[in-house]
């Protein structure tokens, strides 16, 4: 049984009131703008205590020194807390960066996506005869943006170091196009996306067979 239940955000007895702040009385958390920047001009929240944004410590320092950068360096870079690596170190990892599938249908539509997905077989799994199709990958590519890549998923051994070096290209603007063109290692489980042709809407097996 798996439990993930977060953390809480101790924000009602520090005095938030006195100055106007406003939060979120579900949960304790503070809204903020895209500068997390709250209601109260001169007062800014990052981290956990965000309202709607990921609990992740990297997100919480790389968001603090983007902000410090911006009221005290002259920047204007902003945090991305879209296209963030993050992985559940479960016997089996799974890593994502991006969109959730779900989540790319709100905000995209069905019709501007298509995903891409493929079971696979780690080839360290051949030896102990484990399952062909225990692993799963998925692409989510928007149509309209030169099918660019929105969302990365995987499951399977070492997702935490696959996913960490694919989110630098999606930060770059990967493609489905790059993917197919890339070169793959074989025989890595990272392989897997530079090989994927099947869509999910042409419903199509995606059952492997061999290495």
């Amino acid at each position: 049984v798996l439990i993930a239940i977060g953390r809480d955000a101790c924000t009602r007895n520090i005095g938030l009131e006195m100055i106007g702040v406003k939060i979120n009385e579900k949960n304790g958390k503070v809204p903020v703008n895209d500068e997390e920047q709250t209601n109260v001009p001169y007062v800014y929240a990052i981290g956990d205590i965000l309202d709607g944004k990921l609990e992740l410590t990297p997100v919480a320092i790389q968001a603090g020194k983007l902000l410090a950068r911006r009221l005290y360096g002259g920047s204007s870079t902003k945090c991305d807390y879209i296209n963030v690596p993050t992985t559940v170190f479960t016997p089996l990892e799974y890593g994502s960066c991006g969109l959730a599938e779900e989540r790319a249908i709100e905000e995209y539509g069905k019709q501007d996506l298509e995903v891409y997905h493929s079971l696979f077989w780690p080839l360290e799994w051949t030896v102990p005869g484990r399952d062909n199709n225990t692993c799963y990958a998925k692409i989510i590519c928007s149509k309209h943006n030169n099918n660019r890549v929105i969302g990365f998923h995987v499951l399977g051994p070492n997702a935490g170091e696959v996913t960490q070096g694919f989110a630098a290209a999606i930060k770059c603007g990967l493609t489905k196009e790059l993917l197919d063109e890339t070169i793959g290692i074989h025989p890595t489980c990272a392989e897997v996306f530079t090989t994927m042709d099947i869509t999910k809407s042409s419903g199509q097996d995606i059952t492997q067979r061999g290495c």
